[in-house]
């Protein structure tokens, strides 16, 4: 509770860090903030191409299935590699003054949630384009999933930022794992493809639950799978409370190891 109160107070240095990440992030570019919807864009047309002509599937409107996906992946994966150097990137900071330690990683996850927000902006745009509209009851679960998905990106956020300082070589390590969780994750191929030996394995996969419930409420429109909500909460949840503990610990020697 006394870790709460003080990241509440520093709420405002938060809302700092995350405004100075987001307009620095493509600072000096001619396209600038447009690289926000460019990016996932891109990605978009690359995978849709492979999967729809190459790699054929037999899934319907392959596009908006995979970028359902393909967004919130992004800000999950986003959050646990770049964001594992946020400690590392602000030393100069930390050894100046104090403050909560956690607002640094905080601050990273919530700029990249709001960069996802806005992407989800196309998202719309894409299904209003195609004709396939929306269940508006099933819409409104999705602040929950994203809520869910935001605890589970900063729990991994809080563990792989406090290690990062003491272990430098885990940033480069976690681009790898990054690449490795996306193909176990049904991003670019659907569940039912998965044999039923392995189910178990998947089952274990936080981020198998989070994409299950965006693609129910925004592909097949229709309310998420309960079980899978509750199961990613639930992981979402343990990952925040240990990535906490594990930061806590740590943080006591980050201005030494800097």
């Amino acid at each position: 509770m006394n870790t709460i109160k003080e990241l509440y107070a520093y709420r405002q240095m938060i809302a700092s860090l995350v405004r100075k990440d987001l307009r620095g992030r493509y600072k000096g570019s001619a396209l600038g903030f447009l690289w926000t919807f460019i990016n996932p864009l891109l990605q978009l047309v690359v995978y849709t191409v492979v999967f729809s002509f190459i790699l054929k599937t037999n899934i319907e409107r392959y596009y908006l299935y995979l970028f359902v996906a393909l967004i919130p992946w992004i800000f999950f994966s986003s959050s646990i590699t770049v964001g594992a150097a946020s400690i590392v990137a602000q030393k100069d900071l930390i050894k100046k003054i104090y403050f909560p330690r956690m607002v640094i990683p905080i601050s990273y996850v919530t700029s990249c949630f709001v960069n996802m927000l806005l992407c989800f902006l196309v998202i719309f745009a894409v299904i209003i384009v195609s004709g396939t509209g929306f269940n508006f009851a099933a819409l409104l679960t999705l602040p929950v999933i994203m809520a869910v998905e935001y605890l589970l990106a900063l729990g991994m956020a809080l563990l792989t930022s406090a290690v990062t300082v003491y272990f430098r070589d885990l940033e480069h390590i976690l681009g790898i794992v990054s690449m490795v969780w996306m193909y176990m994750t049904p991003i670019m191929y659907d569940k039912s493809m998965i044999p039923d030996r392995l189910l178990p394995v998947f089952g274990l996969n936080p981020m198998t639950h989070v994409i299950g419930c965006y693609r129910d409420v925004l592909y097949y429109k229709q309310m998420p799978d309960l079980t899978s909500l509750i199961s990613a909460a639930g992981l979402g949840v343990f990952f925040l409370i240990f990535g906490g503990i594990v930061f806590n610990k740590l943080q006591r020697r980050f201005a030494e190891e800097l």
